[in-house]
């Protein structure tokens, strides 16, 4: 992998992780489902009247829209509306690495090395043990809802795979518009006129700031590089690095918004960064060991 992938993955994983925090503060004001609906309404137009529609079948972009932007996060912000704490909610999401693994392995026949196996349990345990701790911070509701929402994420990625070359800029301001509608069917449903017109009444500049990052930065930004480096690369090299962002996470929310650093986060996180290490380096290792296992072997 490129040094310059590299920092772009990094920089993407640093406002994912920060985003986190962003949604607590839009989450203030605005009705969970809503919030989501202004994300990709707003990723959307007047974008999409500027951006040519990629050459992708509608079928994917509505399949993408719907997976990875309106199911996924929708699951997502409300259960941190109904008080999961950010630093739990980006640690739990990142059981997307293993549902993406599986996939990966599955339809696009990717080679799965013994050392990403062993990653992947053991970055489970700080899952698991964040699961343990169900009634400190997190409800089983909550749980469940972010367990969905990174169920959401694997097929998404794995269409994003499918897509190949295609503009990726593209794919995601396209793929938004399938998304916004029915985000906004879904917010006026279960959270009501009411709700919707007193949080816009309430809104103020954290709320509305909030509702811009998770717009610009995390979808169009994050987005767009996110792709266009799965497209490069392969699913199972690219999503072990989603799992620095719960470590991100943790961060910006006990500095930021002083939530405690439990013993728990603490060993849960250190499993998980264990974890993404050898998912990483692990293949490396193993390969460079079988090349010289090969080369005595000729001697």
């Amino acid at each position: 992998m490129k040094i310059s992938h590299l920092f772009l993955i990094l920089f993407v994983i640093f406002i994912w992780g920060f985003n986190f925090v962003i949604i607590k503060f839009g989450l203030l004001h605005i009705p969970p489902i809503f919030l989501v609906f202004l994300r990709f309404f707003l990723t959307s137009l007047p974008a999409v009247f500027f951006i040519k529609k990629p050459k992708v079948p509608w079928k994917m972009l509505a399949s993408y829209g719907i997976l990875m932007f309106a199911l996924q996060f929708s699951m997502l912000f409300v259960a941190m509306q109904q008080g999961i704490t950010p630093s739990v909610a980006a640690i739990l999401l990142q059981l997307q690495v293993f549902f993406t693994l599986g996939l990966a392995a599955y339809f696009f026949k990717e080679k799965l090395f013994k050392s990403q196996i062993l990653g992947a349990l053991i970055a489970f345990c700080g899952v698991a043990f964040i699961a343990k701790n169900l009634g400190a911070e997190i409800t089983l509701s909550g749980f469940l809802l972010v367990v969905g929402a990174a169920s959401c994420s694997a097929p998404g990625n794995a269409i994003s795979k499918k897509m190949g070359q295609a503009n990726m800029l593209g794919v995601v301001v396209w793929s938004s518009l399938f998304a916004w509608p029915l985000l906004l069917c879904f917010s006026l449903y279960y959270e009501g006129l009411t709700a919707i017109g007193d949080g816009l009444r309430h809104l103020n500049w954290q709320s509305a700031g909030a509702a811009l990052y998770v717009t610009y930065l995390s979808t169009l930004l994050g987005y767009f590089v996110w792709n266009d480096l799965i497209a490069k690369y392969s699913l199972g090299k690219i999503a072990p690095f989603t799992l620095l962002s719960p470590l991100i996470g943790t961060v910006a929310s006990a500095l930021i918004l002083h939530e405690p650093l439990h013993l728990w986060k603490i060993i849960a996180g250190s499993l998980i960064l264990l974890g993404l290490l050898l998912n990483i380096f692990g293949p490396i290792w193993e390969l460079k060991k079988q090349q010289t296992q090969t080369s005595l072997f000729i001697e």
